[in-house]
């Protein structure tokens, strides 16, 4: 399992955990999505994300974190929404990032082995569900192609999509919509 020493949890005015995550695309068609196996469970794949530290804004913490977990950078986007899960108690803000740069070698891979792979989106919301339902949301949100933050319904296992903080809302932009890949 990963450690970070000296790792501070942050948390809302509400008690939710702040994290950042981005789903990295290979490219602007948006069809192709990168996951990183679980440092928990190897054999599962999650997307990169991570817990926001003290003072650091939410993309910045998203590109943080996939270049920890996954080894690359790239173009940050737009915020597709502010997820919350009710159950684990966090909000995670989740970006769109387009990837620029793919390192051979990167912290997480040399420190725990954790892997990195290409899947379409309907393939990585397939191997989301049973592991990770709230992640898969951030992809079927996603495919829907609607604007941030408009649906506050409850999805599946408590992941809720939730209007952005006020300091993130000139991040928010219209979704534009991304043809079903099937």
């Amino acid at each position: 399992m990963k450690y970070k020493p000296n790792q501070t949890r942050t948390f809302d005015g509400d008690g939710y955990r702040k994290r950042a995550a981005c789903l990295c695309f290979r490219s602007e068609s948006e069809q192709e999505v990168l996951l990183v196996s679980s440092s928990r469970y190897p054999d599962k794949w999650i997307v990169p994300g991570g817990g926001m530290e003290p003072e650091e804004e939410a993309g910045v913490a998203a590109m943080r974190e996939v270049y920890e977990e996954a080894g690359v950078k790239g173009d940050l986007g737009r915020l597709l929404g502010v997820f919350e899960n009710q159950e684990r108690k966090h909000r995670t803000y989740v970006y769109i990032l387009i990837v620029t740069e793919i390192l051979e070698d990167w912290e997480d891979s040399v420190n725990i082995g954790r892997k990195r792979g290409w899947f379409s989106v309907d393939a990585a919301i397939e191997c989301l569900q049973g592991h990770k339902p709230v992640q898969a949301t951030y992809l079927q949100k996603h495919k829907q192609g609607g604007p941030a933050g408009v649906d506050s319904a409850t999805v599946n296992n408590g992941a809720t999509p939730v209007a952005a903080a006020t300091e993130d809302k000139a991040a928010t932009h219209p979704i534009a919509s991304t043809p079903d890949v099937r």
